[in-house]
């Protein structure tokens, strides 16, 4: 199996693939449900839904960033991340979520957050977002929700994260 990704921006043909990526990589259809929504929300941001293909073009992975505030302070969500579960731990993941980052850095933004698994999102810069006087409204392990800001010129802001209304939080 290939260890080498081509990621790309998400395009409307790949809509259907990106879904059946995120129904195998989750127990329940929730959260395909949830990037069908966004795509209709005034948080959907273009080119910041990314997907990873192999050599042959087949998408196995995909990396949504979608606007959240924390506090009044615009910012980016990274949820869902999905691989198709035969693809997992081979990189595909990683190599979608550096190809967002990217691309939601080279669009000026300056703040990521993600809830969550604590072993997994600081090797891509995250750390505890509580550190920086961020907080969410809804009850989860301090160390699940993390906060990224791209360059030390601007620092985390303090306050709590406003998702997009499709999340329901």
């Amino acid at each position: 199996m290939t260890n080498t990704w081509i990621t790309r921006a998400e395009t409307g043909a790949d809509s259907p693939a990106v879904r059946a990526i995120v129904v195998a990589a989750f127990d329940t259809p929730s959260e395909a449900d949830l990037v069908d929504a966004l795509r209709a929300d005034p948080a959907w941001i273009d080119g910041l839904s990314i997907v990873a293909t192999d050599q042959d073009g087949k998408l196995v992975g995909h990396a949504l960033l979608t606007r959240c505030h924390i506090g009044d302070t615009p910012a980016l969500c990274l949820a869902p991340v999905a691989v198709l579960p035969e693809y997992q731990k081979t990189g595909a993941g990683s190599a979608a979520i550096r190809a967002a980052l990217d691309a939601a850095r080279d669009k000026g933004e300056h703040y990521v957050t993600v809830l969550g698994h604590p072993a997994y999102y600081p090797r891509f810069g995250f750390s505890r977002a509580s550190a920086y006087g961020i907080g969410i409204s809804i009850d989860v392990p301090d160390e699940a929700m993390m906060a990224l800001a791209f360059d030390s010129g601007h620092p985390l802001p303090g306050g709590v994260v406003r998702y997009a209304a499709p999340f329901g939080i």
